[in-house]
C-alpha cells in the first residue's frame, strides 16, 4: 500500500475513533479528548517555560508536549513522588536522555506542568470578560456558570493540582500561584455577580461573593486533596450543589436581617434587595 495512502487511512480512522469517543459514550472520558487537543494545539512560544530547552523544530515540541501531557495524565492516578521518569518516558515512547535534554530535572518538570495549568487558568479569567451569557444571565445562571468554569479547569489539572497541594508544606511557593489565581477569579466574578445583586450595600455583597467562592474553592481543594465523599469533583452533582450554594449565600446577603433602633428598642427589618 502506498505510504500516502496510509497515512491517509489512519488519518481516517483517527477522525472516526474521535467522533465515536464524543458521542456522548459514557465509557468514554471527553475531557481527555479535549486535554489533549490542546496539548497538540501547542504553539512554541507556549512551551517556551522556565527549566525547559526551548526548542523550534516541530518533532521536538511534539515530544516535548506529549512527555507533559502524560506527566498531568499519570498525576491523575499517582503522586509526584510515585511519578516515574522512566515509566513516562515509556508511555510517550522517548528515552530518558530525550527527557533530561529537555527537562533540568523532576523539579523543572513539574513547575512546568504547574506553568501550564497557570496559563490556562488565566486564559479562562480573560475570556470570562468576554463571555456574553455572563452579561445577559440572572444571578442564579451566573452562580451556575461561574462554578462551572471553576471545576472545568480543575477537572483538567486535578493530578497536578493535588501534587502542588501535597507539596505544599515544603513548597508554599508552588500553591501560590494558584492562590493568585483564586483571588483573581472572585476578582473578575465581583463586577459581574454585582451587576446582578444591585449596587446597594456594595461592600457586603462585595464581602458576600469573597465568601462565597471561598466555600466552592475549599470543598473542591478537599475533594481534590482527600476526596472525603459522597460526591467527587467529576460528579455533575457537584457542580449543581455548589452552583445552589454560590446562590443561596449571595441571596441571603440581599434579604439579610438588620438591625435597627425604633423608639427606643431594637427592631428587626428585611433589607430590601437591590
Amino acid at each position: 500500500m502506498r505510504p500516502r495512502l496510509i497515512r491517509r487511512l489512519a488519518g481516517a480512522t483517527a477522525t472516526r475513533c474521535l467522533r465515536i469517543a464524543e458521542n456522548h459514550n459514557q465509557n468514554y472520558d471527553y475531557d481527555y479528548f479535549e486535554r489533549r487537543r490542546k496539548f497538540r494545539m501547542q504553539r512554541p512560544a507556549e512551551l517556551d517555560l522556565p527549566g525547559v530547552t526551548p526548542s523550534r523544530q516541530k518533532r521536538s515540541r511534539e515530544t516535548t508536549a506529549a512527555l507533559l501531557q502524560a506527566g498531568a495524565e499519570m498525576l491523575r492516578t499517582h503522586s509526584l513522588a510515585e511519578l516515574s521518569i522512566e515509566a513516562l518516558c515509556r508511555q510517550v515512547g522517548a528515552t530518558v536522555g530525550a527527557f533530561y535534554s529537555r527537562f533540568e530535572s523532576k523539579d523543572a518538570y513539574f513547575n512546568a506542568l504547574m506553568a501550564l495549568a497557570a496559563r490556562d487558568g488565566e486564559s479562562r479569567l480573560s475570556r470570562m470578560t468576554e463571555d456574553k451569557r455572563l452579561a445577559d444571565a440572572g444571578l442564579a445562571e451566573l452562580s451556575r456558570l461561574l462554578v462551572r468554569g471553576t471545576i472545568g479547569w480543575i477537572r483538567n489539572h486535578e493530578g497536578v493540582l493535588r501534587a502542588a497541594l501535597q507539596h505544599d508544606d515544603t513548597r508554599p511557593d508552588r500553591w501560590s500561584i494558584f492562590k493568585g489565581l483564586a483571588r483573581a477569579n472572585v476578582a473578575n466574578a465581583t463586577p459581574i455577580l454585582l451587576a446582578a445583586m444591585g449596587r446597594a450595600n456594595k461592600a457586603a455583597k462585595t464581602r458576600a461573593i469573597a465568601f462565597g467562592f471561598q466555600v466552592v474553592l475549599g470543598t473542591l481543594v478537599n475533594a481534590i486533596l482527600n476526596d472525603p465523599g459522597p460526591l467527587s469533583i467529576h460528579d455533575r452533582e457537584m457542580e449543581e450543589r455548589l452552583a445552589n450554594c454560590l446562590l443561596l449565600l449571595l441571596q441571603a446577603e440581599m434579604t439579610v436581617l438588620t438591625v435597627r433602633p425604633s423608639r427606643g428598642r431594637k427592631k428587626q427589618v428585611r433589607r430590601s434587595q437591590g
